[in-house]
């Protein structure tokens, strides 16, 4: 019998291509929705890899059901949503797909970042509206990008790369991270590291990039949204549980900050009430590594690990080498 993969949503053509070629049997959640956890512990069942995304919580639970897996490839970057110990003390491998979606994630941060200024989803929506009467030199004015102060918040890979954009910008990069980083990198990009308040206090444009653990959820709470400039703009591509929503609908209602854009939410898909109603925030679905090229090589990526480890080699990006180790 082949080996049995069930991939938890449709993924892109290059990752399906290298499965079937190496004759496992995939089984794909088709429905245009995230699989229920009904669905996921039927399906687990008889699995011998699963390539899950973010929204599936893959825990002990879960596991316990499928006696033959042997390795969760998460289709993404974070492993929030995976109970590694509880993969290593049952000998699965976990896998992720870091790095391929660096620009990606980078370059909608910028879109974000611009688009919030420059007024961009208000001024389409005012123009299909047909509200527009001709040039106003008052309609819909923004601040400008160069000489203001970008402060990044995880300063790693997709931090790095934002603040290139930044600095293609003329703006002043300024970054807090868990230490701060070499010369060599920071030197060129002309990055200050600061404290965390610093960074908040000073920024212009405030930018989110570290990964999620419990130490840093509500990261961006009410005392510290308190602490940013009136006229400053928050960005989220990281995680939605770095911000409290709440919190930042009360700020953006009172308009204490000049505006928000946010890719990620708590509770995907739900969205903090009231969040929706405002117009000095701009939301997109979790489009952070949305790219051909990007979502192509996550795939690629989770299925040559899957590859590796169903055919008894070590795959790259392994979480919990202890597994290989004591095999």
């Amino acid at each position: 019998m082949p080996l049995t993969v069930l991939i938890t949503r449709k993924i892109p053509e290059r990752g399906m291509l290298i499965l079937e070629k190496n004759g496992f049997e995939c089984i794909v959640h088709k429905a245009d929705r995230p699989m229920t956890r009904q669905e996921l512990e039927s399906g687990i069942k008889n699995a011998d890899a699963i390539i899950p995304m973010l929204n599936n919580r893959i825990d002990a639970s879960l596991i316990d059901l499928a006696p033959k897996l042997k390795i969760v490839a998460n289709l993404a970057a974070g492993t929030d949503n995976i109970d590694i110990p509880a993969c290593s003390a049952r000998g699965v491998a976990v896998t992720n797909t870091p790095g391929v979606l660096t620009e990606a994630t980078a370059d909608l941060t910028f879109a974000l970042l611009l688009s919030a200024a420059r007024h961009v989803v208000k001024a389409d929506r005012y123009l299909r509206e047909g509200r527009y009467n001709g040039w106003d030199p008052l309609l819909f004015t923004g601040p400008s990008l160069n000489g203001k102060i970008l402060g990044i918040i995880g300063m790693g890979r997709i931090g790095q790369a934002v603040a290139q954009r930044g600095l293609g910008f003329g703006m002043k990069i300024i970054y807090h991270n868990r230490n701060p980083l070499p010369d060599k990198i920071t030197a060129p990009l002309g990055a200050a590291y600061l404290p965390l308040e610093e960074v908040i206090r000073e920024a212009d444009f405030l930018s989110l990039h570290l990964p999620y653990s419990p130490a840093v959820h509500h990261l961006i709470n009410k005392e510290r949204l308190e602490m940013m400039k009136p006229e400053a703009y928050l960005i989220n591509t990281a995680r939605g549980a770095h911000v409290d929503e709440k919190s930042l609908v009360a700020h953006l209602k009172a308009k204490k900050i000049a505006g928000a854009a946010l890719d990620v939410y708590e509770l995907e898909p739900l969205l903090a009430p009231g969040l929706a109603d405002l117009d000095n925030v701009t939301l997109l679905p979790h489009l952070g590594s949305a790219t051909h090229d990007a979502r192509s090589a996550m795939t690629q990526m989770s299925a040559e690990s899957v590859s590796a480890v169903l055919t008894g080699k070590k795959p790259r990006n392994l979480l919990n080498p202890e597994v290989f180790q004591s095999a």
